[in-house]
């Protein structure tokens, strides 16, 4: 295993970020490659100790000359987010000088060739890093974004070409849910490693091998050793299923029994009305249609001061807040739906 440092030069004179990146040479050029990368949004961290809990099993496959294709991990990929703090608060889903989310804005290239992307000695330091990150990523046959949501079940967003040929790498990871979408027109991170192979010859895009996945380890409070080894656990399966790692002792993955919904289905459920939130439902529950979601108290202890939420259609509760307190138009949860979303913002990538 070798470790390196990358460096992202700040805005200012005398500032810089770093980063560390570790690489397991392969011993089959012919396998498929792969890289993990956690915490673009700096502040969520349950990829970063899945992440952690991987290392010591890929060390024991590469001694034991077990690992056939090359894999890439950058454990934390957002050292510039990491550093944003405001009055005690982390900030790290924005970049505090161009506004932009961290995982929005990478370049989308027409074809996987790093040369065309722009020169990392340009641009805001968050551009400078997204183009560094895509730099390192393109190329692998596997790309894996560990991300997590507020508080919700494990889930996947993939991409529409990708399924159902990632089936197994769901069933290997042991998420609840893949939510698939078709088009990326903002620049996530998954859509600038999708992209590029998008257009290409069938054996340039190798999407029967190809596997790109933004994964959602369940909430951001959800830092725990016994859920980083069982996520560590599910990694190492998806890189045995795939080929990089050989491990005769695994069975193959059995067919994924989770949720599959196309990412109009989900409805993004507004707040009415401002104040302390009480949930009805949590993460995994099935409603009817018409069932009370959550309660919103705007005026406490006054004749008419709740307002309630309820669901639009019949569906599972993928995703809510964890703070009790909102502001009007603020969503409150992500409802998969079991038909089409009637909110036009359903179409759009939330993370």
């Amino acid at each position: 295993m070798q470790k390196s440092i990358e460096r992202i030069a700040g805005d200012s004179e005398g500032v810089s970020y770093e980063f560390p990146v570790f690489r397991f040479e392969g011993t089959d050029n012919t396998a498929s490659s792969a890289y993990l990368q956690a915490a673009l949004h700096a502040g969520e961290l349950p990829g970063v100790v899945a992440i952690d809990a991987l290392m010591p099993m890929l060390t024991k496959a590469q001694a034991e000359g077990r690992i056939k294709g090359s894999i890439t991990i950058v454990p934390q990929a957002n050292p510039v987010g990491r550093a944003q703090y405001h009055f005690g608060e982390h900030q790290g889903r924005f970049h505090l000088g161009t506004r932009t989310n961290f995982n929005r804005g990478f370049p989308l290239l027409a074809v996987p060739d790093t040369s065309l992307l722009p020169d990392t000695a340009l641009g805001t330091a968050d551009q400078r890093l997204k183009t560094r990150l895509l730099q390192l990523s393109i190329g692998h046959d596997i790309v894996l974004d560990l991300h997590c949501d507020d508080e919700g079940l494990a889930y996947l967003y993939v991409h529409t070409g990708l399924w159902p040929a990632m089936a197994d790498c769901a069933a290997a990871m042991g998420v609840d849910a893949v939510v698939l979408w078709d088009e990326d027109t903002d620049g996530t991170f998954e859509g600038a490693s999708i992209m590029p192979y998008q257009n290409a010859s069938a054996d340039v895009a190798r999407f029967d091998r190809r596997v790109a996945a933004t994964v959602e380890y369940r909430g951001i409070l959800d830092v725990d050793g016994a859920l980083a080894g069982s996520d560590a656990e599910g990694l190492y399966r998806l890189l045995v299923a795939r080929g990089v790692i050989a491990d005769q002792a695994l069975p193959a993955p059995s067919g994924f029994a989770g949720i599959v919904a196309p990412l109009e289905n989900i409805d993004m459920m507004p707040a009415p009305r401002a104040g302390a939130i009480l949930y009805d439902v949590k993460p995994g529950d099935r409603v009817a249609k018409g069932a009370r979601l959550a309660t919103i108290i705007h005026a406490p202890g006054e004749a008419g001061g709740r307002a309630e939420v309820f669901a639009p259609q019949p569906g599972v509760i993928l995703t809510r807040r964890s703070r009790r307190i909102i502001r009007t138009g603020e969503d409150l949860l992500k409802l998969v739906g079991d038909k089409k979303s009637a909110d036009a913002r359903s179409g759009t990538l939330e993370d």
